[in-house]
């Protein structure tokens, strides 16, 4: 299949230093990605330039065919869902989640003198109903609970139908129940033959979904590897990427933990 994302000797470099060094990768439109690393190792910066927010110092990053530096971000980026605790601050606290959703098909946070479609409302309680958020559409976007707010970002990023999907820590600060109930509908997505390709960031194994096939390990904003889940998720690639001595276990239903020994 087409490659959805491809970076060539990717660099991001802030006040000379490197946020990003050297990385080199590929996602398909049948792939489901999920990028690990330590504090500062450069996974958000990594999901910015896939979500067409930001460009590279050196090296050549190609979204939906589109290079970066050679495109209108402006039209490129409605075809991108992306859901990230920057997104959150940018959502109005007095929108109703249905509005929050709703005004994704014009790429704007907060609805203002836009003119929606029936077809734009039916879409957005279509995807509230399979994000089991229709209970709250009329709720404001400011009373909900964290894990709440999680899965609207997440219905917000799909509301467009996009190509790729870019999630940014979708669980984090969630408690357990919240974030077991997100991971089984990240699961149900990402096991669709019909969703596009994903791609999400955590800081840990427990955290991954059924249903994400490929992995990438980042230290330092460099690459130390990069493959099928299976093989990427060892003990040798987790110690050297969080500088402790791990085990991980792949459990019978899909799901990973990993321990310090």
């Amino acid at each position: 299949m087409a490659d959805v994302l491809s970076l060539s000797d990717v660099s991001v470099v802030r006040n000379t230093r490197p946020i990003l060094d050297g990385v080199t990768w590929e996602v398909d439109a049948s792939q489901r990605w999920v990028v690990l690393g330590p504090n500062g190792a450069g996974k958000s910066t990594l999901l910015a330039l896939a979500a067409a927010q930001l460009h590279p110092t050196r090296g050549t990053v190609t979204v939906l065919g589109e290079q970066l530096g050679r495109t209108d971000v402006f039209e490129l980026r409605p075809r991108i869902g992306f859901a990230s605790t920057a997104t959150d601050r940018r959502i109005p606290g007095s929108e109703t989640v249905l509005d929050t959703v709703m005004t994704a098909s014009y790429a704007v946070s907060g609805r203002w003198n836009e003119s929606y479609e029936d077809a734009d409302l039916k879409r957005a309680h279509d995807v509230l109903y399979d994000w089991h958020l229709e209970e709250f559409a009329e709720r404001t976007f400011g009373t909900l609970s964290d894990g709440e707010r999680k899965r609207v970002q997440i219905a917000r990023a799909i509301m467009t139908d996009p190509e790729v999907l870019l999630l940014d820590e979708p669980s984090a600060s969630l408690d357990l129940g919240a974030r077991e109930r997100l991971l089984r509908s990240l699961a149900s997505y990402a096991s669709s033959p019909y969703a596009p390709a994903v791609v999400m960031v955590t800081h840990h194994v427990e955290e991954i979904p059924v249903g994400i096939t490929h992995g990438m390990l980042l230290r330092d904003g460099a690459v130390v590897t990069a493959g099928p889940l299976a093989e990427t998720l060892t003990d040798v690639n987790l110690t050297e990427t969080f500088g402790v001595n791990l085990h991980v276990t792949a459990h019978e239903d899909g799901r990973y933990s990993a321990r310090a020994t």
